[in-house]
């Protein structure tokens, strides 16, 4: 555990947006968290963990844990299924390597999604056709207030596109310390349909593929489409993809008959919020040291600002303009932190 006074969180988000914090405390343990739950000068603080999907608007006046609890391990097993227990701290990415390495499926196209485990069943992380709530099995959480800890199911997670439970009726009162999956050891069922998976393992001369092939080609895709915030601050796909009543979607199609659009079910449809924004005319549009990415519409992109504010006031500009343009609302899928 380590503490320290008066802060910069610039090395601790993605964006490297200068903010700072009174007080800053990194935890490896759930024993730990919860000693520190205990103390009055930490009862309101942010639990921070990767920062991939944070923009600090501005400086902080409230304390700062990071959650870094280590540790992947198999915790029960069947002839045909897994359940592997991740520590909070854990990046995600090499949980999905550790798990392929294990030929164990159910994650493969998730590769290279930024953040920590712990943030992935608040945000309810997916790509490529899979979201983390097709394999969850259940989450430990430390219970802000009691310090009681609690296993939470599927059900009790309340997942939805990108949200949770977590983001809604109980945000900020519980903290993940660990995530636990159900994966397949045998008979993967490979979902290669959603975007350009399978056009990738053609270009890779794969015909047969396994899980591991399946995460080389979204590790290629996404390597290719999104700048790596180590280069350019950013936290990935800043906007939520909206999803629409399928009426409104076929007054855009009368209008925009080209416009991509995934049916969710026989009511709504889901429209990709990058080609929102390039056809708005964002893409690769630069207003100082903001802006957003010319190879993916959705990113925003720090080119130099130290200030969330100006970051924020870019994504705003676009929202106004896709709003004026569509009649149709971006939200955020970064948790903005004011």
């Amino acid at each position: 555990m380590k503490k320290n006074d008066k802060v910069s969180l610039e090395e601790f988000n993605t964006f490297g947006v200068a903010a700072s914090t009174p007080l800053f405390v990194e935890v490896t343990s759930s024993l730990a968290l919860q000693e520190k739950l205990k103390e009055d000068a930490f009862k309101d603080a942010l639990i921070l963990g990767g920062g991939s999907n944070v923009l600090f608007v501005e400086n902080l006046s409230r304390p700062v844990i990071k959650i870094s609890i280590p540790g992947i391990r198999i915790i029960n097993e069947s002839e045909h299924m897994a359940i592997v227990s991740a520590g909070a701290g854990v990046v995600w990415h090499d949980l999905v390597m550790w798990c392929i390495a294990n030929d164990l499926g159910g994650i493969e196209n998730l590769s290279l999604i930024p953040g920590l485990v712990g943030a992935a069943p608040i945000q309810n992380i997916g790509a490529y056709g899979v979201e983390l709530s097709d394999v969850f099995y259940d989450a430990v959480c430390i219970n802000r207030k009691t310090g009681e800890s609690r296993i939470f199911s599927a059900k009790d997670c309340a997942f939805g596109y990108r949200d949770s439970a977590f983001k809604n009726d109980l945000k900020d009162a519980y903290v993940v310390t660990a995530v636990r999956l159900a994966l397949t050891k045998k008979n993967h069922r490979l979902k290669i349909d959603y975007g350009n998976v399978k056009e990738t393992l053609t270009q890779m001369g794969v015909k047969k593929p396994n899980i591991g092939d399946v995460a080389k080609a979204v590790v290629q895709i996404r390597t290719r489409k999104l700048p790596d915030p180590k280069k350019l601050g950013n936290a990935g796909s800043f906007f939520k993809n909206p999803i629409v009543a399928q009426g409104e979607s076929a007054r855009l199609l009368q209008k925009y008959p080209n416009m991509p659009h995934y049916k969710i079910d026989g009511a709504f449809d889901k429209i990709p919020a990058g080609w929102l924004i390039e056809q708005a005319g964002f893409k690769g549009l630069k207003k100082g040291k903001v802006g957003m990415h010319d190879k993916q519409a959705l990113v925003l992109v720090n080119y130099g600002t130290s200030s969330g504010k100006s970051l924020w006031a870019h994504a705003k500009l676009v929202m106004e303009g896709v709003e004026k343009k569509f009649g149709i609302s971006l939200e955020p899928e970064v948790n903005l932190i004011h």
